[in-house]
């Protein structure tokens, strides 16, 4: 098989990789007939992957379910990771101090493939609730939740126009789904340099988000804090904590262009 770039494909990788990518935050555990379903693999070929990828402990079996998660194998490969890491170590430190000082679970997010990526997060003490979602390493699409939609807006043009022609899931009643209103709202965002976002993902849930820039002035993620709506106390019509992000996303920005 040729790939797109002229490279010879390997078969048997590519399906192994339809199956570790078919879990996620919210199907951690899957049935075989899932598995197949998710992936278009006969059950055959699916579970003599699964059966492989076991032997590596990439995958693990639970007898009394009868379903499959990924295994620890995957967390070994982690620390080998670096995309991001730069932001991440950078925003750490930062993230943990936002979140004490706001109540608020704390985001770095970068733009990746189309989709909002988590670089890293910091639990909120005040937030008691199962997040599942905000994992690190979770993609969720770009016209909803806080960090995410600034991230849109200060892409670039012929980028942001790529990520409004593809999917735009609707979550909750507040999501906004139309493309031009998510432009509007782009210009807005990118004029007043933030961005807060009720109830678009999770009711019940906002977020407030800023940008975060590279030493070029290039965009290179985005900062944000999650809390239970009412947590969010207003002032002139401003999430109070704004100053508090703002902050953190300037001093982001400030260290990566030393």
């Amino acid at each position: 098989m040729e790939a797109r770039d002229g490279l010879s494909k390997v078969r048997a990788v590519e399906r192994a990789m339809a199956i570790l990518r078919a879990f996620s935050p919210a199907a951690s555990r899957l049935s075989l007939a899932e598995l197949t379903r998710h992936t278009g693999l006969d059950k055959s070929t699916t579970r003599r992957l699964l059966q492989t990828l076991a032997t590596a402990e990439f995958i693990e079996f639970d007898d009394s379910t009868k379903t499959y998660a990924l295994g620890p194998g995957i967390l070994l490969l982690v620390p080998g990771v670096r995309y991001g890491s730069d932001l991440r170590d950078i925003a750490a430190p930062i993230l943990a101090r936002l979140s004490e000082r706001t109540g608020a679970t704390s985001f770095i997010w970068t733009y990746f493939r189309g989709f909002a990526l988590c670089l890293d997060r910091v639990k909120g003490p005040d937030l008691h609730i199962v997040t599942p979602w905000s994992a690190i390493g979770t993609r969720i699409a770009m016209n909803c939740a806080g960090g995410p939609r600034v991230l849109l807006a200060f892409l670039p043009r012929e980028e942001r126009a790529h990520v409004l022609s593809g999917p735009l899931p609707r979550h909750t009643v507040h999501t906004v789904t139309d493309p031009a209103a998510l432009e509007a709202a782009a210009d807005d965002i990118r004029q007043r340099g933030w961005e807060f976002a009720v109830d678009d993902y999770t009711l019940g849930l906002s977020g407030l988000g800023a940008p975060v820039f590279d030493h070029a002035g290039a965009l290179a993620g985005s900062i944000s804090i999650t809390a239970l709506t009412p947590q969010f106390a207003m002032q002139d019509g401003k999430p109070r904590d704004l100053p508090l992000v703002l902050e953190a996303a300037a001093e982001i920005s400030a260290r990566l262009g030393r």
